[in-house]
C-alpha cells in the first residue's frame, strides 16, 4: 500500500528545480496562463472573500494604469449590482426573514468588499511592479483591508467571526498583516445578554436557571463566534460548565453564508482567475455540524473513548439531560493555555512533554483513527498539573468541529507524511499528486510542513526552523496566491481542515519554542506505520501475508526505537561522556 475554561474560556511536474519559500534556494517557476507575463498578484493567500478582493486588486494594479481604471469602474458597477440583486433575492426569497438579516448587514458587507477591492486596484497602479515602493504600498493596503474585514467581523458577528478567526489561524497561508489583525477575534467575540441567556434556556430545558442550579455566574468564563459559556452548580452540587448558543446566530448563519455567496459570485466577476467557492461550500458543510450541540457531545464521547490510552487527556463529560441543540451541559475544567509557557513554568509543567503529548494526540487522530479535532487553538487546549498524581493533562475542549478522513485519502497521507519525514522525492511527487496536487507538489510540500523546498529536499527532520526561514515563509506566502488557489481547489475537501490545523498546531509550538523536534517526527512516523500495516492487515487474507506484515511492522517500529534512544544518548550527559571516551579510546590508539 505505502512504499472547561479555554473554550469554557473562549470557544486548522516538470519542474526541473521546484523551490518554494526559498532558504538560500531558489524559487519554483510561477503558474500562468500561457502567453501571460509572468507576473504575480501580490494580494493575500488563503481562503477569504475579502482576502481574494485584495489579492486580486493588487493583481490589476501591477497591470497597469489604465487596466485598473477599468476594474475599479467595473468593480463598483457589479458592488451596486450585487446590492440590488442580493437585495432583491434575500428579501423576496420565502425561507429568509428579513427582520433578521437587516439592509445595514447586508449593506456594510457589500460595503466593505467595495472599499477593499477598490483599495487594491487603485493604490497600487501607478507604482512600479516589484519595486521596493511597491511592497511597502502592498504590505499598507494589506493592513487596511485586513482592519477593515476585522471590523466587519465584529459588527456583523456570528458567522463572520468564524470565518474571520478561520483566516487568522493560516500563518503560512495568508500575509502576516491579515493574520496578525484577525488573531484578535478570538477575544473580541459577542456576548449575549442575561435576557437572552434565558430564553434559550427557558426554551430548550422549559425550566428557569434558578430552578435549575443553585449558582449561575452572570459574567461568561468566555464568549466565542457562536456561543459564550457560564459557571454553574447543579442542585445536586456539581460544578458545570454549560454552553449556551447565541440565540441569533442560527437564523443568521444561512443567510450570512448566502451573502458570502453573492459576494464570491461578484468577485469572481470582477476576477475570474481566483476560485474561493469552496470556503462557501465548507462553511455549509461544517457550520450546522458546530450549531448542534448534540452533535458536539457525541464527538467529545467518542474521542475520549477513541483515546482512552492517552492517561495525560482529559474531555469533559457530557450531561445528557440537560442538553440540548443549543444548550450544553458539561463537566467544568480549567486550565492555563496551552501556547501559555509562563504558565506551565509557574506551575512546574515540563514544557517539552506537553508539545510531546499533544503531538502524539494528534497522529493518533490522523494517521491511526482518522477522526480529527480541527480547532486547537490555545483556548481550546488547556493543561493542568493533577496535585495528587504530579502528572500535567491536556484537557480538550469544544468538540464541534471534526474531520472525517476516508481510509484511502488516509493511507496516501500516512504515506506522504513517510516520504516527507525520510526526504524520499519520488514518493513525495507521487503521493502529493494522488492527493490532487499536481505539478505543484513542491508547494504542496512546503505547505504541509510550513519549511522551505531546499529544507524539505534536505529532511524536516534533520534541522530546526531557523528564524530567517520562518520569516521568509510568512514574508513570501503572498507571492503564490494563484498557486495556493489552485491547490486549495484541488485537493480533497478533507485536506482544507487539516491544512488550518496544521498551523494551529504550528503556532502552538512556535509559542513554547519546540517546533520540528526529532520526537514529533518519530512519534508521526510511528502512527503512520502502525496505521498502513492495520489497513493493510484488513485488506489480506492471507495468514502469511498478515504475519509478513506485522514482521515488518515491528521491524519498523524497533529501528524508530532505536534512534529515538540513540538521540537520548546524544543529547544527556551519559552519552556525551561515552562519545567521549570512546573519542580518547580512539585516539589512543594512534
Amino acid at each position: 500500500m505505502c512504499e472547561a475554561k479555554g473554550e469554557q474560556a473562549a470557544e486548522s511536474a516538470g519542474v526541473e528545480d521546484p523551490r518554494f519559500w526559498r532558504d538560500g534556494g531558489g524559487c519554483p517557476p510561477r503558474a500562468q496562463a500561457p502567453g501571460a507575463e509572468a507576473q504575480l498578484p501580490q494580494g493575500s493567500a488563503g481562503p477569504g472573500l475579502f482576502v481574494t478582493a485584495g489579492a486580486a486588486g493588487a493583481a490589476g494594479a501591477a497591470s497597469g494604469g489604465t487596466d485598473s481604471s477599468v476594474m475599479a469602474r467595473r468593480a463598483l458597477k457589479l458592488a451596486t449590482l450585487a446590492a440590488a440583486t442580493s437585495g432583491i433575492y434575500l428579501y423576496g426569497n420565502k425561507f429568509l426573514d428579513p427582520n433578521d438579516f437587516g439592509v445595514v448587514r447586508v449593506g456594510r458587507a457589500i460595503a466593505t468588499t467595495a472599499v477593499i477591492t477598490y483599495d487594491y486596484l487603485t493604490s497600487l497602479r501607478s507604482v512600479p511592479y516589484g519595486s521596493e515602493e511597491y511592497d511597502f504600498l502592498k504590505s499598507q493596503v494589506h493592513l487596511r483591508s485586513a482592519e477593515r474585514l476585522r471590523e466587519l467581523c465584529c459588527a456583523n458577528r456570528g458567522t463572520f467571526i468564524k470565518v474571520g478567526q478561520h483566516l487568522g489561524a493560516l500563518d503560512y497561508l495568508l500575509p502576516e498583516e491579515y493574520t496578525r489583525t484577525l488573531k484578535v477575534l478570538h477575544s473580541q467575540a459577542p456576548q449575549s445578554t442575561r435576557q437572552e441567556i434565558e430564553q434559550v434556556i427557558r426554551e430548550d430545558l422549559g425550566k428557569e436557571i434558578k430552578e435549575l442550579f443553585l449558582s449561575f455566574e452572570d459574567t461568561p468564563l468566555g464568549a466565542a463566534s457562536l456561543a459564550q459559556v457560564h459557571k454553574a452548580v447543579l442542585q445536586d452540587g456539581r460544578t458545570v460548565a454549560v454552553k449556551i448558543q447565541h440565540p441569533k446566530v442560527q437564523a443568521q448563519s444561512s443567510k450570512d453564508i448566502l451573502l458570502m455567496e453573492v459576494l464570491l459570485l461578484v468577485v469572481k466577476q470582477i476576477f475570474p482567475d481566483f476560485e474561493f467557492m469552496w470556503l462557501v461550500e465548507e462553511a455549509k458543510k461544517n457550520l450546522p455540524l458546530e450549531l448542534d450541540f448534540l452533535n458536539e457531545g457525541r464527538n467529545a464521547e467518542k474521542v475520549a473513548h477513541m483515546l482512552k490510552n492517552f492517561d495525560f487527556l482529559k474531555v469533559p463529560r457530557i450531561y445528557w439531560e440537560l442538553s440540548t441543540r443549543r444548550v450544553l451541559l458539561m463537566e467544568f475544567m480549567e486550565g492555563g493555555q496551552v501556547n501559555d509557557r509562563a504558565y506551565m513554568e509557574r506551575n512546574g509543567i515540563n514544557v517539552n512533554e506537553i508539545s510531546r503529548n499533544l503531538g502524539k494526540l494528534y497522529s493518533e487522530m490522523i494517521f491511526v483513527n482518522g477522526f480529527v479535532h480541527c480547532d486547537p487553538h490555545p483556548g481550546n487546549v488547556l493543561v493542568k498539573k493533577c496535585p495528587a498524581s504530579g502528572k500535567a493533562h491536556i484537557i480538550l475542549l469544544d468538540h464541534g468541529l471534526y474531520q472525517v478522513l476516508s481510509d484511502s485519502f488516509r493511507m496516501d497521507y500516512c504515506c506522504l507524511w513517510q516520504a516527507l519525514i525520510k526526504a524520499d522525492m519520488k514518493r513525495v511527487q507521487k503521493y502529493s499528486r494522488r492527493l490532487g496536487a499536481g505539478d505543484l507538489y513542491p508547494l504542496f510540500a512546503c505547505m504541509l510542513t510550513a519549511r522551505s523546498w531546499e529544507s524539505v529536499n534536505r529532511g524536516i527532520d534533520r534541522s530546526p526552523v531557523s528564524a530567517s526561514e520562518d520569516v521568509e515563509i510568512r514574508s513570501n506566502a503572498a507571492a503564490y496566491l494563484p498557486q495556493i488557489t489552485q491547490l486549495l481547489n484541488n485537493v480533497p475537501r478533507q485536506m482544507l481542515l487539516l491544512l488550518k490545523t496544521n498551523d494551529l498546531l504550528r503556532g502552538i509550538e512556535s509559542a513554547l519554542h519546540t517546533r520540528a523536534s526529532a520526537s514529533s517526527f518519530l512519534n508521526m512516523s510511528r502512527c503512520c506505520i502502525r496505521a498502513v500495516s492495520t489497513y493493510q492487515r484488513s485488506k489480506s487474507h492471507s495468514l502469511y501475508r498478515r504475519a509478513q506484515i506485522s514482521l515488518t511492522e515491528a521491524l519498523s517500529l524497533w529501528q524508530i526505537n532505536l534512534y529515538e534512544l540513540f538521540l537520548w544518548l546524544k543529547g544527556s550527559q551519559l552519552g556525551n561522556w561515552v562519545i567521549a571516551l570512546l573519542s580518547r579510546m580512539h585516539h589512543s590508539t594512534y
